[in-house]
Parts: structure tokens; sequence; C-alpha cells
């Protein structure tokens, strides 16, 4: 059964899935079966036994593992790292995240900004870490935190 993690307490934990057959199932953090630990939001995959979630993995995304894609709302994190690298200056990076504002506001200081120098290379220069961070963060991390946490900045 698939669903989607509602919550998680490292203090006590435990943890809720909602399944996408409408119910909700707790857990135990000793059923996480995947590296680091569960995080609100994550997709996963996992059996249910006397009424809990058992056997929990994250859900496979339908990228091969270590192609570069975390397909889930069909964002790349390659087309993502190269974008913020080759014309983060532009913002065009956070427009393909789908970040409206923060891609208007590099979009405004990269364009508009260059009449003053320091705020074009400042957004140039975030663009280009932004695009490496991005290339060098795992597909699990890439998803969780830009696509499924909205993280708009670093």
């Amino acid at each position: 059964m698939q669903g989607q993690i509602l919550d998680y307490s490292i203090q006590s934990n435990e943890g809720v899935i909602t399944a996408d057959d409408g119910n909700r199932y707790t857990f135990s953090g000793s059923q996480w079966r995947a590296a680091g630990a569960p995080l609100r939001g994550m997709r996963v995959d996992f059996d249910v036994q006397d009424g809990a979630a058992v056997s929990i993995y994250l859900a496979l995304t339908g990228a091969p593992p270590g192609s570069g894609n975390a397909v889930a709302g069909g964002k790349s994190k390659i087309a993502a790292g190269l974008l913020g690298i080759l014309l983060g200056g532009l913002g065009i990076h956070k427009f393909y995240l789908g970040y409206t504002k923060p891609g208007v506001i590099m979009l405004l200081f990269g364009t508009i900004g260059w009449c003053l120098i320091i705020p074009g290379l400042v957004v140039a220069l975030i663009g280009l870490i932004e695009g490496i961070i991005y290339l060098t963060k795992s597909d699990a991390e890439f998803e969780q935190e830009y696509v499924l946490q909205r993280k708009d900045w670093f």
C-alpha cells in the first residue's frame, strides 16, 4: 500500500501515515526501512499489520536509482541544478521548481540589478550556489526539500 507521512516525532519514535485508501495508520520508527529519518510529506510504500503500518519504505518515484530525476511533481534535480548554474542570475531555476515569488525577485535583481553591478553579481552567485547544492543532494533529499517541503532559498 502507498501513502504519505503526516507526522513523525523523533522523541516518541512514532508517526502517522495517511494511505491512498483513505485510512490513517500509526507506525513505529523501528519499521522505517530507508536511510535517514522519516519526514512529513514523504511518499511511502508499506504493509499493514494489526491496523499499523509495517515495513515502511520510500515509495519509488518512477525514476531509476541514480538517474538524477526526482519525478514527484515532475522536477529533475539535474535540470534544476543546470538551470541554477547556467541561468541562475535570472532565477530560471526558481520558476522551473514553481517558486514564482523568488523567481521574480531574482529576475528583477538579475536584470535591473546589473545597472548597479553588485546586485546582479550577488544574484548570479546565489544561482550558481543553489545549482551546485541541487546537484550534490541525493534524489530523495532534493525531492523532500525542494519538491515536497518547497524550500525557497538554498
